[in-house]
């Protein structure tokens, strides 16, 4: 016998949400969605009227799925955002050059301007010559530190005010978890802040931050949405699958284990005498960082004197060993 949907539009329900456990039609669970997303964009306060905003587009089904929903609430409710696109070509062959075919294709449908920037352009290598050097171990490393940078410079010459990312409540939870395992209290206070506002950056912002990852899946099948679904060939080796792993086994014990993840980070206090790290910008490359020289420079710096575990590990390990270098100077971009 059907199911009908539990909004009470009297069509037959397609779909459990994951998120709430509520039996829904195609186009109550699209408004639903929508409007949740609506909610924390509205209620996070993440543009302002006449905003230009980068969509940072992978080709992935989260940043297909926040392009195509921040367009619709954008004509919906009016919010007089200039949307663009901005991509990173980390240089992975089989996997970031086929993805990059989607967001092109994604740019024409959705008819938003694209800026790609490729790391062999910014930092003269490429993941695919970074991997040969460093081995499958720490390679994500050096991919993480460098497209965050990459995504900074690439809003930068774009002169945007906002960057959207695709970050979604899985993720968010995910790392959570790592910075709990790591200790990581910076960045643990830090991760689950839906705005993050640095002096002298671009702000950085996250409208699906309470988006589950399996509705995103699908809306998207639904919607029909054109989306690049391959993982990353460098990803089977990344700590967050571990991370990753522990939490699909909670969530299938407890859905609403997510959000309870990120409600708990949100909520917790730091001992007032605890040091956190204080943001500069980097002497070198003029970008953010808690150090006189960032992470990418630091990791940069040891590609190009055939030192690749230079960057790896603690700063203050890697300031010491740069400094018994012969001409220890970073190069300047």
């Amino acid at each position: 016998m059907p199911v009908l949907c539990s909004a009470k539009c009297g069509q037959n329900a397609v779909l459990k949400r994951p998120k709430t456990g509520d039996t829904l039609c195609k186009e109550c669970f699209y408004w639903a969605f929508e409007l949740e997303i609506h909610s924390t964009i509205t209620n996070g306060k993440l543009f302002k009227k006449g905003d230009v905003v980068a969509i940072a587009a992978s080709g992935g089904k989260d940043s297909t799925v926040l392009a195509y929903v921040l367009k619709t609430l954008n004509e919906r409710y009016n919010y007089e955002l200039k949307l663009v696109l901005l991509s990173i070509d980390e240089g992975i062959t089989g996997y970031r050059d086929d993805s990059l075919k989607t967001v092109l294709e994604n740019k024409d449908e959705y008819q938003m301007p694209l800026k790609i920037l490729s790391y062999e352009q910014l930092y003269g290598w490429s993941m695919d010559k970074i991997v040969a050097e460093v081995g499958r171990k720490n390679n994500c490393t050096f991919c993480g530190v460098f497209r965050r940078q990459a995504l900074d410079r690439g809003a930068t010459l774009l002169n945007v005010d906002c960057i959207a990312t695709g970050h979604n409540a899985d993720d968010i939870a995910e790392t959570v978890l790592m910075n709990i395992l790591r200790g990581d209290v910076a960045r643990l206070q830090r991760c689950v802040n839906i705005i993050t506002i640095t002096e002298g950056t671009i702000p950085r912002c996250k409208p699906l931050k309470y988006t589950y990852e399996k509705e995103i899946v699908m809306y998207a099948y639904f919607k029909k949405l054109n989306y690049f679904s391959t993982e990353c060939v460098f990803a089977p080796n990344a700590y967050r699958g571990y991370a990753r792993t522990f939490l699909k086994d909670l969530e299938r014990l407890k859905p609403s284990s997510i959000m309870d993840i990120i409600h708990s980070g949100e909520t917790m206090c730091i001992k007032e005498n605890v040091k956190l790290p204080d943001i500069g910008v980097c002497t070198k490359c003029g970008f953010v960082s808690s150090q006189d020289i960032c992470k990418a420079c630091m990791l940069l710096e040891g590609l190009n004197r055939g030192l690749p575990k230079l960057g790896i590990g603690k700063s203050s390990k890697a300031n010491k060993a740069l400094a018994a270098l012969p001409n220890s100077r970073l190069l300047n971009f």
